[in-house]
């Protein structure tokens, strides 16, 4: 809704004229027709407006804000400008066939095609990474024989409750989770065939109260087995995320992970190389422990992007241990920032695809600097 001034000189249709030359670089459009600028106002010679993106964590949020106020500026007449920077994250539209989340907005999955490469250390800073940007985010536990979640989140002696046939999450930070580790004896094994397996995650999916949501990451299980197939096939995914550890070992069972999403028509939003080099705490010196560049050449190959790389660092383990991951624990390390850059850039690839378009997404450079 747009509210005109009383001055000829200054009006709604010149503001929204200038605005015109500020455009989203990942949609291609300008932020006037895609329909982000709201509650337009002119009061004397200043002018008040909101932004509103589709995503909390836009990467390019504060520079559309400032190219916002230079170029309202720059009307004869206006001595200053408000801009309001909100967020409403658009959902992807879920199969018929599938479980529908009908408050959940984007289901991503976080896979790796094998275990030992970090995926999810990866998953849990990603889901914090982007609560800590302003989003609603959930956290779902696939991994029924081995379940991590609650012992790197640090609620090993939280137990969910039921209320009307319906569970209530496990919440932490900001980020509603649910894990097999919550419903299982500490140290018990689970010892399930198949069918068992399918019932407890479509139970996961359907079941548990998980509200509002603008991302629900499942933090996959390693391999490309049942597990895998009920949630691909069962949950309403916006995208899958690829993590690999650089060395050609881990990029085999990881293109195999890529290629079984692509095999059920799910997107492939990009692949986050974890462990790509150890950074020396004295010389500052970068040691590629497992090669070098692996998730590149991997990427390359399979023509989806590469979100970014995360390097060997003896705090993500202590902070993963400790059960105080490292984005909330340390947030202004580089490990830190890595992880909520990659988060945006996730959260951008899905606006993207939410709005039917074609990304302009430029991967980050791979090489991890001190």
């Amino acid at each position: 809704m747009f509210f005109k001034s009383k001055s000829s000189a200054l009006s709604a249709e010149a503001v929204l004229q200038k605005l015109k030359s500020v455009q989203d670089p990942d949609l291609n459009r300008d932020i006037v027709s895609l329909g982000f600028v709201k509650n337009l106002k002119i009061e004397g010679a200043k002018v008040c407006f909101q932004v509103e993106l589709t995503t909390p964590a836009c990467p390019v949020k504060d520079q559309l804000k400032q190219q916002c106020e230079e170029v309202v500026m720059s009307l004869e007449g206006v001595s200053k400008v408000e801009v309001e920077m909100t967020a409403n994250v658009r959902g992807t539209a879920p199969q018929s066939n599938r479980i529908v989340l009908p408050t959940v907005k984007n289901v991503i999955a976080v896979a790796s095609g094998k275990g030992g490469v970090g995926k999810s250390t990866v998953t849990i800073n990603l889901s914090m990474a982007l609560a800590a940007e302003g989003a609603r985010v959930g956290l779902l536990d696939a991994d029924i024989y081995g379940p991590s979640i609650p012992l790197m989140m640090g609620t090993t002696k939280e137990k969910p409750e039921s209320r009307e046939k319906r569970v209530i999450p496990i919440e932490r930070d900001g980020v509603k989770m649910m894990s097999m580790g919550y419903l299982i004896p500490e140290g018990e094994p689970v010892v399930w065939r198949g069918p068992m397996v399918h019932g407890a995650l479509t139970q996961f999916l359907s079941q548990v109260e998980w509200g509002e949501l603008d991302y629900l990451l499942i933090d996959m299980p390693p391999g490309t087995g049942d597990a895998q197939l009920t949630i691909s096939q069962s949950a309403p995914l916006a995208g899958a995320i690829i993590v690999t550890t650089p060395q050609e070992v881990s990029l085999i069972d990881a293109r195999k992970g890529l290629k079984m999403f692509q095999n059920v028509k799910v997107p492939i939003l990009g692949v986050v190389e974890n462990m790509s080099g150890f950074v020396c705490g004295h010389c500052h010196e970068v040691t590629h422990v497992f090669r070098k560049g692996g998730g590149e050449k991997m990427a390359a190959e399979m023509g989806v992007a590469v979100l970014g790389s995360i390097p060997l660092d003896p705090q993500i383990a202590e902070t993963s241990d400790l059960g105080t991951p490292i984005v909330v624990s340390h947030p202004n390390t580089q490990v830190a920032q890595s992880y909520r850059s990659i988060a945006r850039e996730i959260a951008a690839k899905l606006s993207v695809l939410s709005l039917g378009g074609v990304s302009s997404f430029k991967p980050i450079e791979m090489e991890w600097q001190s």
